[in-house]
């Protein structure tokens, strides 16, 4: 079965999802999209260590990315304005990423690989290590859910309740560090912030409690990974933006749902 290429992606796509769902609505709630775009673009720098060092693109790009989430919380711990620091760092890491890529020989045809994803080239490896950063992820979030949850509340409760909002928020850096790493060869660099944000802002429309949030984010990002890739076999059309393109028609017939139930 999974020698089929199609089905291969399929598994990835869903594999993607079940972690950006969960993972995404505490982006949302704690208005974290910045950060995940400063994690993704730096991603770009870690697939040009990976290739001047012949190591698997997937550690380059974990590694990096695992230093962009420390670097930030650091810090946002020590008070930095975060939207021009993540800004700066972001774009920063994106034009050094591209700029260290050219340098590296026989790369600059597959550069668009890496900027909006090749799912349908995912290889056995790559599936294995999607699942299992998905698989990691979620226990992680399974773990602290609670904890997370009442830090993102209200962090005054959480030190009441002896928990570290600093910590938590951490642990929130590096998992999104792990899905970046993860999505890479999915989506690409530059439309994994979308696939973490769009899911859950679509499921926050019509979910009645965070749990449901996130295991609806994770049905819409799934649902959206299987319509792009009919997309794209129909159409002819970039697989990972397709992908996206079906996730922004959920939120946008989730916001016309939730403009149908607001009171006149």
């Amino acid at each position: 079965m999974l020698d089929d290429f199609l089905m291969r992606a399929a598994l990835a796509g869903i594999g993607l999802a079940l972690a950006t769902g969960p993972l995404g609505s505490f982006v949302v709630w704690r208005r974290m999209a910045y950060f995940g775009d400063a994690t993704a673009h730096a991603a770009i720098l870690g697939v040009a260590l990976a290739l001047a060092t012949n190591l698997p693109v997937g550690l380059g790009t974990l590694v990096v990315a695992l230093a962009m989430a420390v670097t930030v919380s650091v810090l946002a711990g020590k008070g930095w304005a975060m939207d021009t620091t993540l800004g700066t760092l972001a774009h920063s890491a994106l034009a050094f990423g591209l700029v260290a890529i050219s340098f590296v020989h026989g790369v600059r045809t597959d550069l668009s690989a890496y900027l909006f994803g090749d799912i349908l080239a995912v290889s056995k490896t790559d599936l294995a290590f999607i699942w299992g950063g998905a698989a990691l992820v979620l226990a992680v979030l399974a773990w602290r859910w609670s904890r997370l949850l009442t830090a993102t509340l209200n962090e005054d409760l959480a030190f009441s309740a002896g928990i570290d909002p600093r910590r938590e928020r951490l642990i929130l850096t590096l998992a999104l560090a792990v899905v970046v790493a993860v999505a890479l060869k999915v989506v690409g660099a530059l439309l994994i912030a979308a696939m973490l944000i769009i899911p859950a802002a679509a499921a926050r429309g019509v979910a009645r409690s965070p749990e449901a949030m996130a295991v609806l984010a994770s049905v819409i990002g799934a649902v959206a990974s299987i319509g792009g890739l009919a997309l794209s076999l129909w159409q002819d059309t970039p697989a990972g933006p397709s992908i996206v393109v079906c996730a922004a028609l959920a939120f946008a017939l989730s916001a016309t749902v939730g403009l149908r139930r607001t009171p006149a």
